[in-house]
């Protein structure tokens, strides 16, 4: 889920169909209001050194992770650790979010709870990243192009492999990718937008054929990780392949 919200204090402008008092996602994201902790205070909470520990590992052995942190590199925007990551108590809804105010990912360390589970968020919010780096994506006032990270991050994550619907109770066959795709665009919107349903129903109809199908920087849906692994190895070949023009 994209937070991707302007600094706190920042108005929208007139005419769009946020309320006055739409927060634009922080209101999921409570630590992002506050001054930071100290190294020691945050050092002597479980939940903090857990969310660190997982997302080094995330970040060390996971491909989807892996390959877009060099596909972010390779675009100018070097990803560091304790830069753009933060791990913090958030909504009990929300896994993490993407601060397009600080080029930040939220992750949500009190809701992050399995390997699996971060190695899923860090990938959805690196979309987000890397959608934000590459484009000029204008978070705040077009709903199309949150809508259309939403698509991407949904679809290129691992949030809708067959395992993942299943657990969710759903077990639709047909043309299950879009459907997941599409569902969960949609209430990843509705999370961090006070639009209605309609809004956000539209929004991703109309770009949900370029959005789905736009599968940079994989090239593929990874499905798997042997997908994401094989997915990585091509990137690295083109990149050789390009080097050598």
């Amino acid at each position: 889920m994209a937070a991707a919200a302007p600094a706190p204090g920042e108005r929208r402008a007139a005419g769009e169909e946020q309320e006055e008092d739409d927060d634009l996602g922080y209101r999921l994201f409570p630590e992002r209001r506050k001054q930071p902790q100290s190294f020691l205070a945050r050092s002597l909470f479980t939940f903090h050194n857990r969310c660190q520990v997982m997302l080094r590992m995330t970040l060390d052995t996971n491909p989807h992770a892996r390959l877009l942190l060099e596909a972010m590199k390779q675009s100018g925007c070097t990803v560091f650790n304790d830069r753009h990551f933060s791990c913090e108590d958030c909504d009990s809804c929300v896994g993490g979010g993407f601060d397009s105010a600080t080029s930040q990912i939220v992750l949500c360390q009190n809701n992050i709870r399995h390997q699996s589970q971060m190695n899923r968020v860090v990938t959805h919010e690196l979309i987000h990243a890397f959608d934000h780096c590459r484009a000029h994506v204008d978070w705040f006032k077009n709903v199309k192009h949150l809508a259309c990270s939403e698509i991407r991050a949904a679809n290129l994550s691992g949030d809708c492999t067959l395992m993942n619907e299943i657990a969710r109770f759903k077990f639709g066959l047909k043309q299950h990718q879009q459907t997941c795709v599409r569902d969960r665009a949609i209430r990843s919107i509705l999370a961090v937008r006070k639009v209605s349903k309609e809004t956000a129903e539209k929004a991703v109809n109309e770009v949900f054929d370029a959005c789905f199908n736009d599968l940079e920087p994989f090239g593929r849906i990874p499905h798997s990780k042997s997908d994401a692994k094989r997915a990585f190895k091509d990137f690295q070949n083109r990149d050789r392949y390009n080097a050598n023009l």
